[in-house]
């Protein structure tokens, strides 16, 4: 009986500073947000992130244990990797938050028309996020902006 790996991709971009198995916890954890994988679900094995990424099983296998280690996914001998449990809010936040990610699609694609770059975007959503998140009142730059209002 053979169990079908999730169907999760790591994309690793050597360029990026971030180190090669960080890059993959989180690819793992956003694709757990996501509900991209779901407890019960087998990550793919080394051998066949190596395959698809050319980077070493190590890392890899760095990567699980890191996981492992935070509660996210067991190690089963002679099995594989599993989930253990997602990331998500509420069991439907898939449905919860497809309004949002509507919206969000929406913004992206206008960004996109007005000629900003990926990173560009992703620059700019961080700046957002670290303001809208952010404890003591000021952003990842320093301005302050307690005296914002919500939505």
């Amino acid at each position: 009986m053979a169990t079908e790996s999730a169907a999760v991709e790591f994309r690793i971009d050597r360029r990026s500073g971030v180190a090669t198995y960080l890059q993959i916890v989180q690819q793992t954890k956003q694709a757990l947000r996501l509900g991209v994988l779901e407890p019960g679900d087998r990550l793919p094995t080394a051998r066949e992130v190596v395959e698809a990424t050319a980077i070493n099983p190590n890392t890899v296998l760095k990567a699980y244990r890191e996981l492992e280690r935070e509660g996210l996914v067991e190690a089963r001998r002679g099995l594989g990797t599993f989930v253990r449990r997602t990331l998500g809010g509420a069991p439907d936040a898939t449905a919860a938050d497809a309004p949002l990610r509507t919206e969000l699609a929406d913004w992206a694609r206008r960004a996109r028309a007005a000629g900003l770059e990926k990173d560009d975007v992703g620059a700019l959503f961080t700046a957002v996020l670290d303001s809208t998140y952010s404890t003591n009142g000021t952003d990842s730059v320093g301005r302050s902006h307690k005296g914002d209002q919500k939505r």
